[in-house]
């Protein structure tokens, strides 16, 4: 029916932008059965075929709208563009009553626009949102062709076709928010607030869990969060998953109606870490040694170092294609680590070492600097002369409940004794026994 009045009040007055309302409104009728049909089948459940649902018909109906509304908008300017250079005929006719009907068409565009507004919020609809805003531009054009043809009664007659022209480029704009905003969801785009909404409401968990990531994605208005967490290696699968519904209904809370799937991970503890690099390195054919092998956290990377032992007649520069071969291995089998650092060293050859008897005084030194550091005599000690100097192997008895920390430095501070009282020791190897 206001289709029938546009068009009939437009060819009597010829008015291009009564005109281009009617063609506007056209648009509405298409858009509007669009409407309907997305409406039902986004309503259809989710199927096999359809594990997120059908919303996102919706979002296809508003892109479709949004097509016919630049269609609808580029014919009307093509014609008024046309009229206001001369090159089409035809002079408006401003009758009283084509001011009327302009009237009566603005109230009735300003119910709908305001009904479906309302409807869209409360549904959290796209397509309702989509006919809404083409209500409200329906709204801002008749007002635009109201006042071309008062113009066009006080003698500006060129007015009607800029009436024309101003309708149409205020549809094509409504039509480009339109087509931003639902391929922005077609192509499932992180819907931003949500996304914070989400990461604050993890985040204020407690106990604090340990988010590894987030996807979110919309259709419809509905929300939907892929979330994976880390819980510690020796969790029960009861703590995992109360870890996993703290998170779900803390994701609920701040997005109602979403739809949350949690996934729950091993978090991966530096020993863990330390053994996957060491096998890693491992598998490289050259390399004879490591030791030395260091995790260390550097704010949110993971900084790994180690030693290499080759041979010691490798050259350097194919000793430095091992490292380099090494640190590429710890990368690709541990991706959580981001950078290596490789110290190169001589294997060193086996040699001859034979007992030596008569070293009373060296005997003396090392008993007396274990008893003044352990408080009891070394379980064990003996000398070795090698080709290297002379070397002392000893054994130390300890309290059973002694931290392994403190054994080792009691160990390095006999070691770093002798050497100092006795520099002929080339070498002091300790061995710590409960």
């Amino acid at each position: 029916m206001l289709i029938a009045v546009k068009l009939v009040a437009g060819i009597a007055s010829h008015s291009l932008g009564l005109l281009s309302e009617a063609a506007h409104s056209g648009t509405d009728l298409i858009a509007a059965l669009l409407t309907f049909v997305a409406l039902g089948v986004a309503a259809q459940p989710a199927d096999p075929g359809h594990p997120y649902g059908h919303g996102k018909a919706e979002h296809l109906a508003a892109l479709a709208e949004a097509a016919i509304l630049v269609g609808a908008s580029l014919v009307i300017a093509w014609r008024a563009l046309w009229r206001l250079f001369g090159l089409a005929q035809g002079q408006v006719d401003p009758r009283w009553w084509a001011l009327l009907v302009i009237g009566g068409v603005m109230v009735v565009d300003a119910v709908r626009a305001s009904i479906s507004y309302r409807a869209g919020r409360r549904y959290r609809s796209a397509a309702l949102q989509a006919n809404a805003l083409h209500f409200a531009s329906d709204f801002a054009g008749s007002g635009a062709v109201l006042l071309g043809l008062v113009a066009a009664r006080a003698g500006y007659h060129w007015a009607d076709s800029a009436a024309a022209l101003f309708v149409a480029v205020l549809v094509l704009l409504a039509a480009s928010r339109l087509m931003r905003l639902n391929v922005d969801v077609l192509m499932d785009r992180v819907p931003p607030d949500a996304q914070e909404a989400a990461l604050a409401a993890i985040a204020s968990l407690e106990p604090a869990v340990e988010l590894r990531r987030l996807r979110m994605r919309q259709a419809a208005g509905r929300q939907f969060a892929d979330v994976v967490i880390g819980v510690p290696p020796g969790a029960a699968v009861g703590q995992g998953h109360a870890a996993a519904d703290a998170v779900e209904e803390a994701v609920h809370s701040a997005l109602p109606d979403s739809d949350v799937v949690v996934h729950v991970e091993p978090r991966q503890d530096d020993a863990a870490l330390r053994e996957r690099v060491l096998a890693a390195a491992q598998r490289v054919p050259s390399v004879r040694e490591i030791h030395n092998l260091t995790v260390l956290r550097v704010g949110p990377a993971t900084e790994v170092s180690l030693h290499l032992k080759l041979p010691g007649d490798l050259p350097l520069e194919e000793a430095h294609e091992v490292a380099t071969e090494v640190e590429r291995a710890i990368v690709d089998s541990v991706p959580e680590v981001d950078t290596v650092q490789t110290h190169l060293e001589p294997l060193a050859e086996a040699g001859e070492g034979r007992s030596v008897d008569d070293s009373t005084a060296d005997r003396a030194l090392v008993e007396r600097i274990v008893r003044e550091v352990t408080g009891g005599p070394p379980r064990e000690l003996r000398f070795l002369r090698t080709d290297e100097g002379l070397l002392a192997h000893l054994t130390l008895c300890l309290d059973p409940g002694t931290p392994l920390a403190e054994a080792h430095a009691r160990a390095s501070e006999i070691e770093e004794r002798i050497r100092n009282e006795r520099p002929e020791i080339s070498d002091v190897i300790v061995h710590t026994e409960p």
